[in-house]
Order: C-alpha cells, then sequence, then structure tokens
C-alpha cells in the first residue's frame, strides 16, 4: 500500500504519455481513486477544489487509458503511464505544462475550453 494512503490521505499523482514521455498533469489520488483506476484502467482522481472523485475525461471525453502504474521509492507518489485521448489539460493544451518559467507559451493547444466545458 501506498504510504499516504495508508492514513486516509492524499498523494500527488504525475501522468505522463506512455509512449513519448511527456509529463502531462499532476492530480492527486486517495485510496478509491487509486482503486477505480487499478479495477477500470481509466484514470480517477480526487478533485481538491470539487471535493470529490473524478474520473478523468468524464466531462471532456478526453481520458486517460491507465497502461502502467508505478509508485515512488518513498511510496507516497504515482506514475501513472497513460495514453491520453485528446487534451490532459483542462485550459485547452495536450499537457497542463504549456508554459515556461517566463509564462512564454510552449506546448501545443488542441481544443477550446470554452466550447467543451459549457455549463
Amino acid at each position: 500500500m501506498i504510504r499516504g494512503l495508508k492514513e486516509g490521505g492524499l498523494v500527488p499523482a504525475v501522468a505522463q504519455d506512455w509512449e513519448t514521455g511527456e509529463v502531462l498533469m499532476l492530480a492527486y489520488m486517495n485510496e478509491e481513486a487509486l482503486r477505480r483506476t487499478v479495477e477500470t484502467g481509466r484514470a480517477h482522481y480526487w478533485s481538491r477544489s470539487r471535493g470529490r472523485l473524478w474520473l478523468k475525461g468524464e466531462s471532456s471525453g478526453h481520458e486517460q487509458l491507465v497502461k502502467e502504474i508505478r509508485i515512488d521509492c518513498d511510496e507516497d507518489a504515482i506514475l501513472l503511464k497513460v495514453e491520453q485521448k485528446g487534451g490532459a489539460c483542462h485550459m485547452g493544451y495536450r499537457s497542463c505544462f504549456y508554459r515556461n518559467l517566463e509564462g512564454v507559451l510552449v506546448g501545443e493547444k488542441i481544443f477550446e475550453p470554452d466550447l467543451v466545458y459549457r455549463a
């Protein structure tokens, strides 16, 4: 069992493209999110802002199909190697890491959030 989950807590989960190695996003998982991810092969996370479990792509359709799950040496972080369908970032980019330190856009925008996340 992953150390941070033993106490009912959250652990960071990094999603990485399974073929290219590109880092797509950082989210958090609790025990239920990890269990559902393992059971379904689709990435589930805990949303700290919404206070609930969420399936990646549940509103956008941009899901993550999990190819491999790894844990770090301290057993307090998760790495998901995924096949990303569409964009990983809710801002419309393939990766959430689409800006450099100076704020220059370096990532690829692949969808318009206003068209995907209609209220």
